[in-house]
């Protein structure tokens, strides 16, 4: 008789085998470029819910979208986004007053280094808890058999989860490209009592040999296109960025 524990480890082998790789012929970048010369170019994007909702909305094919509950695929890229508006985000197409693609320097009003920019502390929002500017980190999901990744933007409130995935898997010396990852949501609640949504993070099973190299190449060959990608690209209205409440400080890693 099978043990629970050898049926698991069967089925993350199973899905490491079937799970699809594109294969990068020469430069990736310049590929799609030129495909897309003189068109817009956009990540199509997962939607955290508000409210406390326990599932993710991922857009079809068909231009319609469906509701999952668990996200599975590799994270071939991911960094920081700081976003300011001056007054209140009521979604659709506001662009806002400032952005830093890179976490660190804003394009716009104010603009300049974000560490030392007054809306960028803790205290500075209207209710006096949060930061007037915008907090986020963009993570791109390549899914089985995809040849694109799609984007889920992570709103304040689950940087921390995140955060703490992360730093577990590289003090293992693992890269977020050599691993499939599962994505699920919890809910939590405010001190104020407003419920939200948190995304939490898992490893499904590490990737080995030519899957492994494969997933190393297409992550170098498409991050410098998402470097250079903005959330606002393509926000989608109603989405929930409010930090919901200041985390305890912690360290930086």
């Amino acid at each position: 008789m099978a043990k629970k524990g050898d049926n698991k480890k069967n089925t993350e082998l199973a899905l490491v085998e079937e799970f699809q790789v594109p294969e990068v012929s020469g430069n990736l970048r310049e590929i799609i470029e030129e495909e897309m010369d003189g068109l817009s170019l956009s990540f199509d994007r997962i939607k955290v819910p508000s409210g406390g909702g326990l599932a993710f909305e991922i857009p079809t094919e068909d231009g319609d979208s469906d509701v999952q509950k668990e996200l599975i695929g590799i994270i071939v890229g991911h960094g920081p986004e700081n976003v300011y508006y001056s007054s209140e985000y009521v979604g659709g197409n506001e662009p806002p007053d400032c952005v830093a693609m890179d976490g660190k320097i804003g394009i716009g009003s104010p603009g300049g280094d974000c560490s030392t920019c007054p809306f960028n502390e803790w205290g500075s929002s209207e209710d006096g808890f949060g930061k007037a500017c915008q907090n986020r980190h963009k993570l791109f999901l390549l899914q089985d058999g995809e040849l694109f990744p799609l984007m889920l933007t992570l709103p304040p409130t689950s940087i921390k989860n995140f955060s703490d995935f992360m730093k577990r898997n590289v003090l293992k010396g693992r890269r977020s490209h050599e691993f499939i990852t599962k994505i699920t949501l919890t809910k939590d609640k405010s001190k104020g009592g407003i419920e939200y949504s948190k995304c939490a993070f898992s490893i499904v099973a590490p990737l080995e040999g030519a899957k492994k190299e494969a997933a190393r190449t297409y992550a170098d060959s498409i991050r410098p296109m998402i470097k250079g990608f903005s959330t606002e690209q393509n926000m989608p209205v109603e989405e929930d960025f409010s930090d919901a409440e200041a985390p305890e400080e912690e360290e930086v890693f």
